[in-house]
């Protein structure tokens, strides 16, 4: 067999092997409740702008909603989208565009700023008794995410 024959060859066995690893590592993140991602990464904005339409379905109500994301190595958010709107609402594209606004710094026992997936309950226009304003938020609560 050729050199040349044995490169073309190689390169193509090392492409392959190199595109089939990669949704692997992608599938690999820990799911990792919002509550348990300061374990891993930090929050450094402290403050986001929202793009708020000017109308909409049910923008002045209660309402909350679910994005989920991975955390990338940057700190950057990818594969944002609305998981859960409660009750349905356009507000949830809202939603979207905070979090893809979100910068995160690796925590101290994530060095090595391994991705994560999680998500994040926004909550808009809650009543002010803090019973019924968890009980909205609590609707939007994903399964499946480990607390640490």
């Amino acid at each position: 067999m050729s050199t040349t024959r044995r490169s073309i060859i190689g390169s193509l066995l090392l492409g392959a092997l190199l595109a089939g690893a990669l949704p692997v590592q992608a599938q690999d993140a820990p799911r990792v409740a919002p509550e348990g991602l300061v374990n891993h990464w930090i929050l450094l904005n402290t403050k986001v702008d929202a793009d708020i339409p000017n109308s909409g379905h049910n923008l002045d109500k209660p309402v909350c909603a679910a994005i989920k994301y991975t955390v990338g190595s940057d700190g950057v958010p990818l594969n944002v989208e609305v998981a859960k709107v409660v009750p349905q609402s356009d507000l949830g594209t809202v939603g979207e565009g905070i979090v893809k606004r979100f910068r995160y710094g690796p925590s101290l026992s994530n060095q090595h700023a391994i991705p994560v997936d999680t998500y994040y309950v926004i909550s808009f226009n809650l009543p002010t008794d803090p019973a019924q304003a968890k009980q909205i938020t609590d609707a939007c609560r994903l399964p499946g995410y480990a607390a640490s």
